[in-house]
């Protein structure tokens, strides 16, 4: 028992599968993010954003939008499900998230606050 506790510990971590990687944009198109590896967790950053999308951040005084890590240290919990961190740039704030492989061409991006009681979910479609 105590041996397969150890081994699995010492297992190292999968990179996430190819599939999710790619860029990806919220269900306005007013922000995209390409997936990658950040070790061997998923991240995401943005790599394009509408004038109203960067001005919004802006006004609120936060950093540029374009560079931004959205989605944050995301590691694998479940077939083609992964769990990390979001970053809400207007909000200057990250969450706990979840990204879900819907099909090839769909995520299923939730983000939640108090505890996982108040959430919100968007489909991103990949670009």
């Amino acid at each position: 028992m105590i041996l397969s506790l150890l081994l699995a510990a010492a297992a190292p971590a999968v990179p996430p599968p190819a599939a999710i990687l790619g860029t990806w944009h919220n269900p306005k198109n007013s922000v995209a993010v390409r997936t990658g590896h950040c070790g061997e967790k998923l991240c995401g950053w943005v790599v394009r954003a509408s004038d109203k999308a960067q001005r919004d951040v802006a006004d609120k005084g936060y950093p540029p939008l374009i560079g931004t890590a959205l989605l944050r240290d995301y590691k694998a919990d479940g077939k083609q499900r992964w769990a990390g961190q979001i970053y809400v740039p207007d909000m200057g704030r990250a969450f706990g998230s979840t990204v879900t492989m819907v099909d090839a061409n769909t995520l299923n991006v939730r983000g939640c606050l108090i505890g996982g009681f108040i959430c919100k979910s968007q489909i991103w479609r990949r670009d």
